[in-house]
């Protein structure tokens, strides 16, 4: 991350006038600097925490404590902090062992400003990386669950599916995980991996609807030097590749039938067979299939060997779609909003209470990957620390909601069954309705009655309604 305030720099020399020197040229240039004389001293102010040093600048002789020692404690509590060494000797053999040491950087005396200006600004460079860094790795352990870091999900049926993978990660059936693009079925896959005996091996994830057939069956299997036109040299494929790990094949009812019955047989017998070579080579890699297709269905109408629909669907996990799993919607919401906020480097730091009722009450027909572009689209156009519903442009030609509508269809506009109500009476009782469906968020029940806000401050104040 950027620093959003002038960077602080500390220069450590005895030198008085060079002091002074560096001091005027880097706070021309907007620097924050606190000098001292003694590396002691500046190191107990860093160490105490008293002073926040961005990039230290030190002399290497200096009285008491030499700036090669200098270095070597501060690295203990600060092992991120650049620190440049200044000196008069030219050693080569010296430069070596400051920078083992952990000098960032080793310049020499007489000073060349302007190349000191150059190796702080990388410095400082260097600092917003391993910050960003740091923040990424915190914010990928945030999340724990089932011991697996930046795993998102709270709702019934998501930690069905968690569940379930981890029973059977140590298995050896086969896996298929049913459920909607773009719900995590990934995920899922993922979580058998890791919580398996595969997971010291790679994990390979393949899209079979995102690659055309006559490349597929090389991707997947590989084939010979000069088996193809364009084949011109051997390609190892994706079974051979995940041997000792896991394959993951996403979107397997999109399989050319042909494919299935080489898919089929390596299920069988554990073996493959480059294309363009008699020789059968064993895999070890654990086979883990998704699709969003209903097998049954396409076995029923042909597209589907009904023998390999048995041998994928020993052990079934399915992943519920997002309109489903209501409790997962927000904190996947924050999590992707502290993913993109450091990101793009901006103040985002969370949601309106309007956004968040617009988030959850969304159909989500896209699941997860559509919410993760919508956050990501609201952290770019967003102008304040909270993304408000105008923040989410994308969800703004929604339909009427799910629970809306549902609980409309069911609403008691008649006061009783002998006296019919008046209009007014029947348009009162909708407005409370649907406010009380948005539990009082005014600018998303005015968008679901499809009249502006000042409108609906009207119908609110003229008809009394709370």
């Amino acid at each position: 991350m950027k620093n959003k305030t002038n960077p602080n720099i500390v220069l450590i020399d005895d030198d008085f006038e060079l002091l002074e020197l560096l001091s005027s040229f880097f706070k021309q240039r907007g620097f924050n600097v606190q000098q001292f004389n003694q590396a002691e001293e500046a190191l107990i102010e860093i160490e105490n925490q008293r002073l926040q040093a961005h990039v230290v600048i030190s002399d290497l002789r200096l009285p008491e404590m030499s700036g090669m020692e200098f270095i070597k404690r501060t690295k203990r509590s600060n092992p991120q902090l650049p620190i440049i060494l200044m000196t008069g000797d030219g050693n080569l053999e010296l430069a070596i062992e400051a920078i083992e040491t952990g000098a960032y950087d080793f310049v020499l005396k007489p000073l060349q400003i302007p190349q000191l200006l150059l190796s702080v600004q990388r410095a400082l460079h260097l600092s917003e990386i391993n910050q960003e860094i740091s923040q990424y790795k915190n914010l990928l352990q945030q999340q724990d669950y089932l011991g697996l870091k930046g795993v998102v999900g709270k709702s019934p049926g998501f930690r069905q599916a968690m569940e379930m993978a981890k029973r059977v990660s140590s298995s050896q059936a086969n896996i298929l995980i049913t459920g909607e693009s773009g719900s995590g079925k990934e995920v899922i896959a993922k979580a058998v991996h890791e919580l398996g005996d595969k997971k010291d091996g790679p994990f390979i994830a393949i899209n079979c609807s995102a690659i055309p057939e006559n490349l597929l069956e090389s991707e997947l299997f590989g084939h010979a030097k000069g088996s193809f036109t364009g084949a011109n040299d051997k390609k190892i494929g994706l079974f051979e590749e995940a041997n000792k790990g896991t394959l993951f094949l996403d979107e397997i009812g999109d399989l050319s039938l042909p494919l299935q019955a080489k898919l089929l047989r390596v299920l069988q017998e554990r073996k493959i067979k480059r294309i363009g070579e008699n020789q059968f080579r064993e895999i070890s890699a654990r086979i883990i299939c998704a699709t969003h297709k209903d097998l049954k269905k396409e076995v029923k109408e042909g597209r589907f060997r009904e023998d390999l629909y048995f041998r994928l669907n020993v052990i079934p996990i399915t992943m519920p779609p997002l309109r489903e799993r209501k409790e997962d919607i927000f904190p996947l919401s924050e999590y992707f909003l502290k993913k993109f906020s450091l990101m793009n480097n901006t103040s985002v730091k969370g949601f309106t209470k309007d956004a968040i009722l617009q988030l959850e009450n969304y159909p989500w027909k896209g699941n997860v990957r559509e919410l993760e572009n919508a956050i990501e689209r609201a952290v770019v156009l967003a102008n304040t620390e909270l993304i408000d519903a105008s923040d989410l442009p994308q969800l703004d030609n929604i339909e009427p909601r799910e629970a809306s509508l549902k609980g409309i269809q069911h609403i008691d506009l008649m006061p009783t069954a002998s006296q019919p109500a008046s209009l007014d009476e029947i348009a009162r009782r909708y407005i409370q309705h649907v406010f009380d469906l948005n539990q009082g968020a005014k600018e998303q029940t005015a968008k679901d009655l499809g009249i502006d806000r000042k409108t609906l401050y009207r119908k609110l104040k003229e008809m009394n309604l709370n």
